[in-house]
């Protein structure tokens, strides 16, 4: 019964963060979005601009509720934003209180909330299936990080908070939780804990460091203009650089300070007389194995997002000099250089924490 303790009031601090308001629409207008059958679509108001299209599509949208509407989707000559209906598709469209049959509504997106739940209803199974009760603790911290970015971590960051001081406020939580929850309340976990921990301050430091004396402005973060231009022109930009650089490396981090604190946990279990010294060579020796994939997940992982940035600068023939001097290329470059560096800090200190713990004799509770 003792195990079910901490996913009982982990299940109830998500619920209590469900219930808390999310980040305020910026003017409540009373408009709400509903799912709509397309039924018919006109692309006579459509013009091709080379590889792109632009103009309005006419649709005839259905609601849930039977009533037939006209509707409006607006294509921009933006593949990353544009999007085009067919017949039998189902949009996601804009009601306005009091709608008439007449008006014309909004064609938003494409519905893709059934296949999502369904996707994440095969990963829960999945998970839950092939880790049992550790998968689905690993659930619950799945579902409460996900809660504490979009319920705490943004709405604080929109309210004027300072970025990469409740970035780390929020990383140290879900540390402390996420560890709790594996390793429970014993040496491992204090000692995963306490060496990611570090790797996070090492983290933060290096971003701000780094970001300013490459002249990172932040801007290059997707939709960082709109952002400002959507009532925010105050936020520091730059600072939630630091920021999301903390918070995309935080998980890299908690791996790394895991497997390094059970590795010294294994290694005391079979060797229970081995000391400080003993006990911290072996911790380094597990971390100089783990950490060379690790920054390399990194570096594959930012690359990954900015995949078609280096087809184009590889397609043009950019020489190397302006290739990494780019903005783009610099704040990717940051992000995985202060990532890797936080993770290889986080190999020696977790090594040593554990260490001068397991060294005092047991493996128990703390």
């Amino acid at each position: 019964m003792k195990k079910f303790v901490p996913v009982v009031v982990l299940a109830v601090c998500c619920a209590a963060l469900f219930f808390v308001p999310g980040p305020q629409r910026l003017a409540d207008d009373g408009v709400r979005t509903v799912r709509a059958e397309v039924v018919e679509t006109d692309d006579s108001g459509l013009q091709l601009h080379g590889l792109v299209e632009f103009g309005t599509q006419r649709l005839r949208v259905r609601l849930p509720d039977g009533r037939l509407f006209a509707a409006a989707n607006e294509l921009r000559a933006q593949m990353e934003l544009d999007k085009k209906f067919s017949a039998g598709d189902t949009a996601l469209v804009v009601l306005p209180p009091n709608a008439a049959e007449n008006d014309v509504l909004v064609a938003r997106d494409h519905w893709r909330m059934g296949w999502g739940f369904a996707f994440f209803a095969g990963f829960c199974i999945l998970l839950c299936v092939f880790g049992g009760w550790t998968g689905a603790k690993a659930l619950f911290s799945f579902v409460f990080s996900c809660l504490v970015v979009w319920k705490l971590l943004i709405p604080l960051v929109l309210a004027g908070w300072h970025a990469s001081t409740v970035v780390f406020l929020s990383v140290a939580v879900l540390t402390g939780v996420i560890m709790y929850l594996v390793a429970g309340w014993n040496k491992k976990g204090f000692s995963a804990f306490a060496g990611s921990l570090l790797g996070v301050v090492a983290s933060l430091a290096l971003a701000h460091f780094f970001g300013r004396v490459m002249n990172v402005n932040g801007a290059t973060m997707p939709f960082a203009q709109q952002l400002l231009y959507s009532g925010f022109s105050w936020m520091n930009l730059q600072d939630v650089f630091m920021g999301a650089i903390v918070l995309a490396s935080s998980g890299a981090v908690m791996d790394l300070g895991m497997d390094i604190a059970a590795g010294v946990e294994e290694v005391h279990r079979h060797s229970p007389a081995l000391g400080f010294r003993e006990l911290a060579a072996s911790g380094f020796r597990i971390g100089r194995a783990v950490v060379g994939t690790m920054t390399t997940t990194l570096l594959l992982a930012y690359s990954g997002g900015y995949i078609t940035l280096l087809m184009v600068f590889a397609a043009q023939g950019t020489s190397p000099v302006d290739f990494l001097n780019s903005t783009l290329v610099s704040a990717e470059l940051v992000k995985t250089l202060v990532g890797s560096f936080g993770l290889v800090l986080v190999a020696p200190a977790t090594a040593v924490v554990s260490a001068a713990i397991f060294s005092r004799g047991g493996r128990g509770a703390i």
